[in-house]
């Protein structure tokens, strides 16, 4: 057997990916793509996991027909989401980490533990969606009494897949309840939080087997094939195929967010880094991910949804927009990309807008300025963050990585050179889905290493394309 599949979750679509290794390196082929939309109902927005474990089934099925000797599945998604269990039973489908409840979990936890101190415990960032927030919303619903499990999202299709329930270390530290030193679950936090210790599940590293698949999972795929952790974490799984000498590089990981950082060997806890905003969630085979959230492509998308809403006959081209803001001369507005009034959906454009006409900035008047305005002020996010993560953790930062799909937007790779004054490497596009077979191949034993050669087997099957920074 030569060949794992990846089952890669996102915000707006889902991939079942087959890798197949032979002779040290890597080719993939997707076989199924499905659709991830959000349901808005009277508690508020939540995931349509049942629909996603569908579209993970039929891709899969599909994987085992062009490829039946699969050795193993493996499955990633975004951070911090989750379902609350009672036995083998979801109690309701998980919220949408975009949902506005959080804003009383914040109050809830500050109240009880000061956020420095969170900081020293769990290395994290302050996001008001963090699991720990969402987690004192269900302590003050009452939901925390039923519960006597929660899974995180890829752990929770794990589940559905092999019904055992574990917590993969790279997805748990984005919790707020897994301690930055020990990597093991912080009792103490949790009991302070009034979170249960029976709803931790057991923790497992990438490259553990979860399980077996269930009988009626295997007659429904075709196939048998044992069910093995990644980097669970999206983003986990996107920095290990980030093809980079880690010692002088910095990544972003793009797509609906901007995931920009350096990668350690150990957390950084200062006060500076608290001051700043940035994180410590664990990576692959023990490294650290020291990164800031930057809203990322989700401004474009959530602006081109808003042009496209008014009856839905217009189709916004993105190449085609994306040429047109390249082509735009003049001063544009650039707005702070981390600010959260643009967290929430809705009207993009009127909110940019607004926010650059308070700030004395140009507004934009057409889309393709708009659009040139979003990539400008994202690429000053980017810049600014890779600043800040190398003064932060003492990396000397002499390239940037962009991989995701914003490596496909040449007008953000170039305009980040030059913002930043670093040069630019873009690709792989699909470094989550790289990152999590390769984790899966290492364990069949089709490839070997630790992660610096792991990414030379994806600089040699995906060379990068490079930006170089212009006056």
């Amino acid at each position: 057997m030569t060949s794992v599949a990846a089952v890669d979750l996102g915000a707006t679509s889902g991939r079942v990916i087959v890798g197949r290794f032979a002779g040290g390196s890597i080719q993939m082929d997707t076989v199924g793509r499905f659709p991830n939309k959000p349901v808005m109902t009277p508690s508020g927005l939540h995931w349509d996991l049942v629909a996603l474990y569908r579209g993970a089934l039929d891709g899969l099925a599909e994987a085992f027909r062009v490829a039946p000797d699969i050795a193993s599945i493996g499955v990633d998604s975004w951070a911090v989401d989750y379902a609350l269990m009672r036995g083998d039973r979801m109690l309701g489908t998980p919220f949408h980490y975009r949902d506005e409840r959080t804003a009383a979990g914040v109050d809830a936890v500050h109240a009880d533990v000061p956020f420095d101190e969170l900081y020293r415990r769990s290395g994290l960032q302050f996001l008001p969606f963090n699991t720990l927030y969402q987690l004192a919303c269900e302590r003050d619903h009452g939901m925390l009494d039923l519960a006597d499990g929660m899974l995180l999202v890829p752990d929770l299709i794990g589940w559905m897949l092999t019904g055992e329930k574990v917590a993969e270390r790279t997805n748990a530290s984005t919790t707020g309840l897994l301690d930055v030193t020990t990597k093991q679950w912080d009792l103490d936090l949790a009991s302070r939080l009034g979170v249960p210790e029976r709803i931790l599940p057991r923790l497992v590293d990438p490259g553990d087997t979860v399980g077996s698949l269930l009988p009626h999972v295997e007659k429904e795929l075709g196939g048998s094939a044992p069910v093995v952790a990644v980097g669970s974490h999206d983003t986990a799984s996107a920095v290990l195929a980030v093809p980079m000498k880690a010692d002088r590089a910095a990544y972003i990981s793009c797509g609906t967010w901007g995931l920009v950082g350096v990668e350690t060997e150990r957390p950084v806890l200062t006060d500076a880094a608290r001051e700043a905003n940035f994180t410590n969630e664990g990576g692959v085979d023990g490294r650290t991910r020291f990164l800031h959230n930057v809203m990322g492509l989700w401004l474009l998308s959530e602006a081109i949804r808003e042009w496209e809403r008014p009856n839905g006959a217009e189709k916004i081209d993105l190449p085609a927009l994306l040429a047109e803001a390249a082509e735009v001369r003049g001063e544009v507005g650039v707005f702070d990309a981390n600010d959260p009034v643009f967290m929430p959906p809705g009207d993009m454009p009127g909110r940019i807008a607004t926010w650059l006409r308070e700030h004395d900035q140009p507004v934009p008047q057409t889309k393709a300025e708009f659009a040139r305005s979003i990539v400008e002020s994202l690429a000053e996010a980017f810049a600014g963050a890779v600043r800040t993560a190398s003064e932060l953790s003492g990396v000397p930062v002499e390239t940037i990585h962009i991989v995701g799909g914003g490596s496909l937007n040449e007008l953000l790779c170039q305009l980040t050179a030059d913002r930043s004054g670093i040069p630019v490497e873009a690709g792989p596009v699909e470094a989550t889905a790289i990152g999590n077979l390769l984790v899966q191949g290492r364990t069949a034993g089709f490839v070997s290493g630790d992660l610096e050669a792991l990414r030379a087997v994806v600089a040699d099957a995906f060379p990068p394309k490079r930006y170089t920074p212009r006056a």
